[in-house]
């Protein structure tokens, strides 16, 4: 696409089932940043059936336009059928910019349409900026395993593409009294085109409960915590504060815990109020995951543990005592409030 007819920064609203996926939400945030520094519209892109509920957060969240393809063909996502719909809306409105939560399915529409457009797919940014021209969008993500992060500028196509991580960052306030444009474009996707069905849906139970990505409150636990058995007082603190747990990528390949609960490079980006990491050292690919927390208190018996270069409160000391204390003052507490 030429640079001259590009214009627009688009946000995927992921949905299941008509519900909009807090990513795209919290991308629409960071796109109003970019749209701004690009001096264009703000769009979100949003496929589906019964999608009424997506147009209204969409709004309410800032954009400036809203693309919405309906239909029974696209009750539940398949390459075949979004990504054909997607690639229509690329063709007639050509955007300039596009984000997509990297999700299973983000990751997989991203590529799809980046590789149908001979574009540049940036994945997994942990930071989005416009540079000093105002012309392209700095893509920043971990590099080298975590230890470096890579600025990335794609300065020869349109559109500019990049997957970003769920929790990556948080959703902005709700813009009052926005009043978005609403465009439908009626696109149909032959069934005999869509390859791939979905018979059902069976929800993990490692999986219900307060997810990493919204929790206010995250206790985490690495590779001091010796056992899997020992995770259940994390679970008692998380308990009490609201929250849940979660844990290094030493605790889950120990299979002390479910892949699901990994923070870090090659697990979630989380961004609770609070995060309290339990005998965790502190590698860099795990504090890539957890930068965007407001308040990170880390308790370790090791003094130089590189966790307590990045912590806002630092506990030096045996988890198996602190731990359990801080379980019966908060108790307490919680008592005397209820009195």
């Amino acid at each position: 696409m030429s640079f001259e007819n590009c214009k627009d920064v688009w946000v995927f609203i992921e949905c299941f089932r008509g519900e909009p996926k807090d990513v795209g939400l919290e991308l629409l945030g960071q796109g109003r940043k970019l749209a701004d520094g690009l001096k264009q519209d703000l769009c979100a892109v949003i496929i589906g059936k019964d999608v009424n509920d997506a147009i209204l957060e969409s709004n309410e969240y800032g954009a400036d336009k809203i693309y919405v393809v309906q239909g029974d063909e696209y009750e539940d996502y398949s390459a075949d059928a979004y990504g054909k719909a997607f690639l229509e809306l690329c063709k007639k409105y050509k955007p300039n910019t596009i984000l997509v939560g990297a999700t299973i399915n983000g990751r997989d529409l991203g590529s799809k349409i980046a590789v149908s457009l001979r574009t540049g797919l940036t994945a997994d940014c942990t930071s989005l900026k416009v540079d000093e021209d105002g012309v392209n969008v700095i893509w920043e993500r971990p590099a080298f395993g975590g230890n470096l992060y890579a600025q990335i500028i794609c300065s020869d196509t349109r559109p500019q593409m990049g997957t970003v991580r769920p929790g990556a960052f948080k959703k902005i306030d709700k813009v009052v009294g926005n009043k978005a444009t609403i465009i439908r474009e009626d696109i149909k996707v032959d069934k005999s085109e869509i390859r791939i069905k979905i018979i059902d849906f069976i929800t993990s139970i490692k999986e219900q409960g307060i997810k990493l990505e919204e929790a206010e409150y995250i206790v985490a636990g690495g590779r001091g915590m010796k056992d899997a058995k020992n995770f259940k007082m994390l679970q008692d603190l998380a308990d009490l504060l609201g929250g849940t747990v979660g844990a290094s990528r030493a605790a889950v390949d120990a299979e002390w815990v479910p892949q699901s609960k990994q923070i870090g490079q090659t697990g979630k980006t989380v961004s609770p109020k609070v995060y309290i990491a339990c005998g965790i050292s502190g590698a860099v690919q795990h504090l890539a995951g957890i930068s965007d927390s407001d308040v990170i208190i880390a308790i370790n018996k090791d003094e130089s543990a590189p966790i307590f270069e990045v912590a806002d409160y630092c506990i030096i000391g045996d988890l198996f005592e602190v731990i359990p204390t801080l379980i019966k003052e908060i108790s307490n507490l919680k008592c005397e409030c209820t009195v």
